[in-house]
């Protein structure tokens, strides 16, 4: 009787498999999983090709997914979601500008090498630690900063030397003109003055 029973049941088994819609519906289930395995395959490749700059890895995650066949290709998506890097290539480059930008507006905050403390752009003595922050161009009466060689404004040229007039005797300041010997001799004005003057010969 068992024996009957069992294969009764074989046979309404082997008939219910054999049906052309039976038939139909496994073929479109794993033509589904194919599908999706490759799908997955090929998300993986391009999602890890967005993460990295590694042209290998790419590969790697896509052999990942296809290599536990259609049937278990979940194991290698899960194994993937698990390794995979946290942020994108875009996003990365998205926070490195962030992060720049507010480090160079933290740096266009000026602050006083004594004391630390914001200062304004006009300012020429912090008004904490009395550290001179800028100067006065004496040409133009402009600010100008402390390390400046000539001021941007009038071109005026902080490191050149200012030559000095010599007074002469009567009080007039001349400059010096070397003779023919090498020596600096004073420069007479022009016309001379009075007392330096010859008559003239012959009355």
């Amino acid at each position: 009787m068992p024996t009957d029973l069992s294969g009764q049941l074989g046979s309404a088994v082997d008939s219910f498999l054999s049906s052309a819609v039976v038939q139909l519906v496994l073929y479109s289930v794993v033509l589904y999983l194919f599908i999706v395995w490759l799908a997955a395959a090929f998300w993986a490749f391009r999602d890890m090709h967005d993460r990295t700059e590694n042209p290998v890895m790419p590969y790697v995650a896509a052999a990942l997914i296809l290599l536990p066949t259609p049937f278990f290709f979940v194991l290698g998506v899960i194994v993937y979601r698990v390794i995979r890097p946290g942020e994108r290539l875009g996003e990365v480059y998205e926070r490195n500008l962030a992060e720049e930008a507010l480090l160079a507006e933290v740096e266009a905050v000026r602050t006083c090498r004594g004391c630390d403390r914001r200062v304004g752009e006009e300012w020429i003595i912090c008004p904490w630690c009395r550290t001179r922050l800028n100067r006065v161009c004496p040409n133009c009466e402009r600010l100008v900063g402390l390390d400046w060689t000539l001021c941007a404004w009038c071109g005026k040229d902080f490191e050149r030397p200012v030559v000095a007039a010599q007074p002469s005797a009567e009080g007039a300041q001349v400059a010096s003109i070397p003779d023919a010997a090498g020596q600096t001799r004073p420069a007479r004005p022009a016309g001379g003055t009075i007392a330096n003057r010859k008559p003239a010969v012959g009355g």
